[in-house]
């Protein structure tokens, strides 16, 4: 086993800016990675421009896994990884957040006894139909070191009974991530002037999450509750890939919609100027919650539950969810519009933006 070099492994989106980060903690190290993206996220879209803009150096092993079901996708991924695991011998495997590729890696590494390292961990919704939380909860108690982004997840661990020795409060990587990348982010009046957006003048939304796409029931009710926000102010809405199918399917997708302006994906760059140019974030991601936090931005999840309660707790997201509001949606838009958020609280909920740095130590501290 070859102590110096870590195997991380990602395969969606906001994984690859947490991986940025810690690729740059390591080599700072003077560590070895090996980076293996499984491919679950594969369009260009949605990876190959992440890579490039964050300046990641390309992967180590591209496993080239796309989209299929659960079992199908997990067991596939599993079967890849064991072979390079096998092959390289490294001194940990780092998995990030809650994907199928967390989930596979996390398994892999601990049948063959090499030490994992789970990167958000102990964040809990408290909804088990959600894939991402039986991922977040296998991920966790699988792993031999667990760091956590936020006080409210160490203590979710240490009551499903984590030995505190295994637990590090090491803040959240997505605020180091916002950190070092804020400063860098386009102008995004290019965009918002094709749409006819002005700074300050819009609301902007994001929809992917499969409950939401994957229900026709909810997914109209969805893009019904953004027209009707629209009149009050103009939506803009980056189509995620699987929304965009998924509006299609259903007949949702006309060129133009009233009040809703429909783009392309954007990145991770343009994604941080629109938020920060934005009145409002209208989102299901949890990645989102937090950057709007970060920029200062109030936010509304389309959501039931959401891992990042603080912000809730705080006052900074609002709960909700489409699939009880169902017509009303729209209007509860149109109100969280309206809300001044309340001051930040006086201590930092993520830390102090030097969470990869922190895990570096950890994972060397023997």
């Amino acid at each position: 086993m070859d102590q110096c070099t870590v195997m991380t492994v990602v395969g969606a989106r906001p994984q690859f800016v947490k991986a940025a980060m810690l690729s740059r903690a390591l080599q700072g190290a003077g560590a070895r990675e090996f980076l293996v993206h499984t491919g679950q996220h594969y369009a260009r879209s949605m990876s190959d421009v992440f890579f490039e803009e964050l300046e990641i150096r390309p992967p180590d092993a591209n496993l080239g896994i796309g989209s299929m079901s659960h079992g199908a996708q997990t067991g596939r991924m599993m079967e890849a990884i064991e072979a390079l695991v096998l092959e390289h011998r490294p001194g940990w495997v780092v998995v990030f957040g809650d994907t199928n590729s967390t989930l596979a890696a996390a398994l892999v590494a601990a049948k063959l006894h090499v030490p994992v390292a789970h990167v958000e961990a102990g964040l809990r919704s408290g909804d088990r139909r959600m894939p991402e939380e039986l991922n977040r909860i296998v991920s966790d108690h699988v792993s031999s070191l667990l760091f956590a982004p936020t006080q409210a997840a160490v203590d979710n661990l240490v009551r499903e009974g984590t030995p505190a020795g295994r637990i590090e409060l090491v803040g959240d990587v997505m605020l180091d991530a916002v950190k070092h990348y804020a400063s860098r982010a386009p102008d995004p009046s290019a965009t918002l002037e094709d749409c006819g957006l002005k700074p300050r003048g819009f609301v902007l939304a994001t929809v992917h999450r499969a409950e939401n796409t994957d229900d026709a029931q909810r997914l109209r009710t969805i893009v019904e509750a953004l027209e009707e926000l629209g009149e009050a102010m103009p939506v803009l809405l980056p189509l995620h890939p699987r929304t965009r199918a998924a509006m299609i399917r259903e007949g949702l997708l006309p060129a133009k919609r009233r009040g809703l302006h429909l783009v392309e994906p954007v990145g991770y760059l343009e994604m941080l100027a629109l938020q920060k140019a934005s009145a409002l974030v209208v989102t299901d991601s949890g990645g989102v919650q937090k950057e709007a936090f970060m920029l200062d931005v109030p936010c509304v999840t389309l959501r039931s539950t959401t891992e990042w309660t603080e912000l809730v707790d705080c006052g900074w997201n609002v709960l909700l969810p489409p699939e009880v509001l169902g017509e009303r949606l729209g209007q509860r838009l149109a109100e969280a519009l309206g809300r001044e958020p309340p001051p930040k609280p006086a201590s930092p909920l993520y830390g102090n933006g030097d969470a990869a740095r922190r895990i570096v130590d950890a994972l060397f501290a023997g």
